[in-house]
């Protein structure tokens, strides 16, 4: 890998993102939006806001980052902009790595704000480092980029891009136990959970809101999460065509 092409990549791509002002908006104000108005679909009853937002801070930018990510990708290969890329000396994982530092870089502010509407003006209480809620949060938008770059390589439409939502994200969070402990579902459930980021994504948060201090368990959820980012765009970069066509 290359950083010199790597690096020009990630800048061309964060010019593009500069002339889309509704893609940026996308990613950085829907994910706040979404966390205020279930802020107040819980008004009255602050504990529960309590007990599921810290994981919806993390699974909201996931979903905008996984959806915007894929499209814009997929954008670039129909338009013939990645076939003509890759005709330069350029590597797949310049290429990937460069994307992926771009769509992180607004992860991480996507990350910022929506952790200080919920942390800072919405109190939602944390009993562990606060720091540590914002590195998951950060982390679930990394993967949400990193899966949304490889499933880019398997849609011949932007269309296409946007179903493979309900196949990669929706199981995620049916089993990630948000909804009810994973511990009570089903065993065979159980063993798939286990081999499902998100699952340790939300048992971070959820460790975080209830104990104290950064314990050993929050800093192996957070690397298995990061870890499958990475994994992700191993993956991507191992099926990126050099010809779209």
């Amino acid at each position: 890998m290359n950083t010199r092409r790597t690096l020009a990549t990630t800048r061309r791509v964060l010019l593009q993102l500069r002339h889309d002002p509704r893609t940026v908006a996308l990613m950085l104000v829907v994910p706040c939006v979404l966390i205020l108005l279930l802020k107040y679909v819980f008004d009255g009853q602050s504990q529960v806001f309590d007990h599921i937002g810290a994981p919806m801070l993390g699974i909201f930018p996931m979903i905008v980052m996984f959806l915007v990510t894929a499209v814009a990708t997929l954008r670039e290969r129909t338009s013939g902009t990645l076939e003509r890329l890759l005709t330069m000396p350029l590597a797949k994982q310049d290429l990937l790595v460069g994307y992926a530092l771009a769509f992180g870089l607004v992860a991480l502010a996507q990350g910022l704000l929506a952790f200080g509407l919920t942390v800072g003006l919405l109190g939602l209480q944390v009993a562990g480092p606060t720091w540590a809620l914002l590195a998951v949060a950060v982390a679930d938008g990394l993967l949400g980029t990193a899966l949304g770059l490889f499933v880019s390589a398997f849609a011949a439409t932007e269309f296409q891009a946007v179903q493979f939502m309900p196949a990669f994200l929706l199981p995620q969070l049916l089993l990630c136990g948000l909804f009810t402990p994973r511990a009570s579902m089903a065993t065979w459930l159980h063993w798939i959970s286990d081999a499902l980021p998100l699952s340790y994504a939300v048992d971070a948060t959820n460790k975080l809101t209830t104990q104290t201090g950064f314990g050993s368990a929050v800093a192996v959820d957070l690397l298995v999460v990061l870890g499958s980012a990475l994994l992700a765009l191993a993956l991507g970069a191992a099926t990126l065509r050099r010809r779209t066509a």
